[in-house]
């Protein structure tokens, strides 16, 4: 378990997947996130009987006083490099647009690079996501490139961002330094 100022991550259980189900066919919750399709539960139940087999892979369940409110974690993790890339999605729209975001991101940090000895964590998200990148950059992550036209959603086109922060610019902002 792990805890940021106002979330827990934890371990995802099975029950936990009938809400996932739920979140992930919302056209809201799914507006910048990388499923396109209906999911079933028994697709999810596949997900989770092959989460629990990898070895690449870590997936967290955010929870705020008690309430389960999203997902996140780690995937591609490449202990050789010391690099991964991080995700999270909040479900309970309720919870949007109240530092959620940021709060789990500092707690995954936090863990990436203390606990897995990571030196760089990486993320992708649609250009178009203004409320993503403002979290991303309040943490502390800097944007290295745009891969122009790169996902078709939503009958078009759109850009898809890549941003990372590196062990050392964490440790200067956990200090309170400048990274």
């Amino acid at each position: 378990m792990l805890r940021g100022e106002r979330v827990v991550l934890r371990a995802i259980e099975r029950d936990d997947l009938p809400r996932y189900v739920r979140w992930l066919n919302d056209p809201d919750v799914l507006e910048y996130f990388g499923f396109y399709r209906p999911m079933s539960l028994a697709q999810e139940e596949q997900w989770y009987e092959n989460m629990l087999k990898a070895h690449d892979t870590l997936n967290l369940a955010i929870e705020v006083d008690g309430e389960h409110v999203g997902g996140c974690g780690f995937c591609n993790i490449n202990h050789q490099d010391r690099h991964a890339e991080v995700g999270l999605f909040i479900g309970v729209k309720e919870m949007w647009d109240q530092g959620i975001g940021a709060d789990t991101l500092r707690a995954l940090l936090q863990y990436g690079f203390d606990a897995l000895n990571l030196h760089r964590i990486y993320l992708r998200f649609y250009a178009e996501n203004a409320r993503g990148q403002r979290c991303y950059e309040k943490v502390g992550f800097k944007q290295e490139g745009r891969f122009r036209e790169h996902n078709f959603r939503h009958g078009r086109w759109i850009d898809e961002t890549r941003m990372s922060i590196l062990e050392d610019e964490w440790r200067a902002i956990v200090k309170g330094e400048t990274a």
